[in-house]
Order: structure tokens, then C-alpha cells, then sequence
């Protein structure tokens, strides 16, 4: 295992992601990352709520009475699934346009940043996100009605038809992420099958089409079932790539009738099985799973498995899947293998969040080098 990171590290040298070209989309948030109080010490000093289970107790006491919850924030910073992505990406210099709610009719100042690496274009005012963090996970509290403007009209007429047709027509990598918190998502993919399709030139190595559909777990069987439905569609013009966590894919699973409800309930699924299956069913070129602690893919119907960085207490979680999908498909774009790929996609969430910010590629590497020599921590 650590060889075969060493040599991973060692390949990523030759590559340069500087010739990437990359478009994506649609979402936008303001992320407040925010500690919840379990004892207050004085003024400046608190004992926080480490654990969720924590967190859930306290509110079922408070049932038919009423209580306080102390939160403090501690930092603002790029939310969304798809500038979390974007920012991470763009930090290894490819060139990327990302097309979203980033502020209307002026960019947000919490995107600002992005403009050094990022060609942005904002359609809708962003959304505003409360990041409750603990050590076993995050709760993600989201105001979101602004993303009711992010619809194919609004992209079309704010970016323009044939701007769009052309920007598809030249990149490696076209990414749709945060299904679940835009309303008009589905009906942006059947516009583009039906309108923007038919008008991109058809390719000898397909580009990728990345998906992050978000937790689904608000939006009902039925519109799940048809938004996964039309992925296939743009295997016509690209290799479709689907990714999701752990929980998101079981519960997939159950929204799709793949396994009876209460073994995918109670994850008694094996990852291979539960991997396999969605990719069979949904006819995608990958489907790709990331648990905390490793993950696995479906590739051209071959299953990949690898194990990664664990860490116990996070410096930051919050777009640590985002990160691991940056990571990924840059794997893939960059020719790897899909188990380095993997690798890859670890190594970028593991930098995250343990250092609460992306990896440049050299940076990304090293950290795939020192994971390999044991000199990555793990508490």
C-alpha cells in the first residue's frame, strides 16, 4: 500500500493540470462555520458539543418545554458543493469557469478570492448556510430560497446560448453538483439534453460530466428517480461520472427499490454490492462512493477500492467531500488509474481537513508521499 502511494506521488510529478479546462456549476453559498456550546467557562472560553448524538439529546429534553443553545461562529468562508469543488480545483491552476449563485447583481466578497484562478459568472443571489461542526460529522443548516433563480432560461439569457454551446464544446470536464438544494436542476438537464446536446460536437475522448446530487434525502421518490434517469442521457457526448458519500448512496439505493429498505437502512449492503448495483442500474460510465475513513468506484464496470487518511478530529469538515471529488476527477482527468484516482481524491480531503484549506498539486504529492512514510496523523 504505502509503495504504491509513493509511486502515485512520484507519477503526479509529470502531470501538469495546467492544460485542464473545466466548467462548473450552479449553486452558491456562504458557508458560517459555527461550534455549538456545551459549557460556557467565562467570556472567551467555552467547552463545545463534540458529537452530534449530543446535540440531539439535548434538543429531545427541551421536548414540550423550551431551551438555549449557545452557537458561535468561527469563520466565513466559499460554500456550495460547487465552489467548494471550483476552489479546490483551482488551485492547481487549470482553467476553470464556474457559473453560479454567487451574488446578484454583485459578486458576494466571500467568492472574491476565486477571481485569481476562477472565470465566475454569477445568474442568482447566493444562498447562506449555518455549518454546525462536530467531530463525528456536520449539520448543515441552509436558506436557500435565492436558488429558486437558478433555472435554464435565467443561464441562457444571462450567459447566453452559443457562449455556453462553446464553452462545452472545448473542456475536459463539465460538473453539476447540488442536485438537491436547486429547485430547477432537473429541468436544466432535460433542457440541455433536448437543446444543448444536439449542438456539441461529438468527440473521439468523451469529456467528463461530473454529478453530485447532494443528500436527497428532503426531495421526494419520484423526482429523484427521474433526475437520475436522465444521466444517461449525456453519455451521448461525455463519460458520466456520479458521486456520492456513504449515506447518500444507500439511500439512493432504497429510492431506486436495489435492496430491500432495511438492510440499506441498517448499511448491511456490502460497498461492492450497493457500488455495482447503482452503477448497472443508472447505465453511467463511474459511480464513486466515499465513506470517512475510504471509498471506492465503479469504472467501465470494474470495482476499485482504496482506504484512506482517517482523522479523528478534523481541523475543518465541511466541504471535505467536495474536496474528495475535486480530487478525484482530477485523478481521472490527469489519465490515472481509478484506484490512484481514489488515492487522490483522499489525499485532497485529507489536506482539507487537516489543514482547513485545498492543496496546491505540489503540496498534493507531498501529502501523498508523507501518507506513504506514516508521517500523516491520525488523532
Amino acid at each position: 500500500m504505502a509503495e504504491k502511494r509513493i509511486l502515485l506521488a512520484e507519477k503526479l510529478v509529470t502531470k501538469d493540470p495546467k492544460k485542464l479546462s473545466m466548467l462548473i456549476g450552479f449553486d452558491g453559498f456562504k458557508d458560517e462555520i459555527i461550534h455549538v456550546v456545551d459549557k460556557r467557562l467565562d467570556s472567551n472560553h467555552f467547552v463545545r458539543l463534540d458529537k452530534i448524538e449530543a446535540l440531539a439529546k439535548r434538543i429531545e429534553k427541551a421536548s414540550g418545554l423550551s431551551t438555549n443553545i449557545e452557537l458561535v461562529p468561527t469563520a466565513e468562508k466559499i460554500g456550495g458543493n460547487g465552489p467548494i469543488m471550483c476552489n479546490a480545483l483551482s488551485k492547481h491552476k487549470s482553467d476553470i469557469t464556474y457559473i453560479g449563485a454567487l451574488g446578484y447583481p454583485t459578486i458576494d466578497d466571500v467568492f472574491k478570492p476565486m477571481e485569481e484562478n476562477v472565470k465566475l459568472f454569477s445568474i442568482a443571489t447566493n444562498g447562506h448556510s449555518d455549518a454546525l461542526e462536530f467531530d463525528d460529522g456536520k449539520l448543515i443548516l441552509g436558506k436557500m430560497a435565492s436558488l429558486n433563480d437558478v433555472t435554464y432560461e435565467r443561464l441562457i439569457q444571462m450567459f447566453g446560448f452559443e457562449n455556453l454551446i462553446s464553452l462545452l464544446s472545448n473542456i475536459d470536464m463539465f460538473a453539476s453538483v447540488n442536485w438537491s438544494m436547486l429547485p430547477h436542476m432537473t429541468d436544466i438537464w432535460k433542457k440541455m439534453i433536448e437543446e444543448v446536446l444536439p449542438k456539441l460536437p461529438q468527440k473521439q475522448q468523451k469529456p467528463l460530466f461530473f454529478i453530485d446530487i447532494a443528500d436527497p434525502e428532503k426531495r421526494e421518490k419520484q423526482e429523484i428517480q427521474e433526475a437520475l434517469g436522465l444521466l444517461k442521457h449525456f453519455r451521448s457526448h461525455f463519460k458520466v461520472v456520479l458521486g456520492l458519500n456513504k449515506k447518500e448512496a444507500y439511500d439512493v439505493a432504497d429510492e431506486l427499490d436495489l435492496f430491500d429498505s432495511e438492510s440499506l437502512r441498517h448499511m448491511q449492503v456490502s460497498l461492492e454490492d450497493l457500488n455495482m448495483e447503482l452503477y448497472e442500474f443508472l447505465q453511467l460510465d463511474s459511480v464513486v462512493i466515499h465513506p470517512v475513513d475510504r471509498s471506492c468506484c465503479v469504472v467501465d464496470g470494474t470495482f476499485y477500492t482504496e482506504e484512506g487518511p482517517y482523522i479523528a478530529k478534523p481541523k475543518l469538515s465541511t466541504g471535505a467531500g467536495d474536496n474528495f471529488n475535486a480530487g478525484f476527477v482530477l485523478g481521472l482527468l490527469l489519465g490515472l488509474e481509478p484506484n490512484e484516482a481514489l488515492l487522490t481524491g483522499m489525499s485532497t480531503s485529507g489536506f482539507y481537513v487537516r489543514n482547513a484549506r485545498s492543496p496546491e498539486f505540489k503540496e498534493l504529492s507531498e501529502f501523498i508521499k508523507d501518507w506513504a512514510t506514516g508521517k500523516i496523523h491520525e488523532d
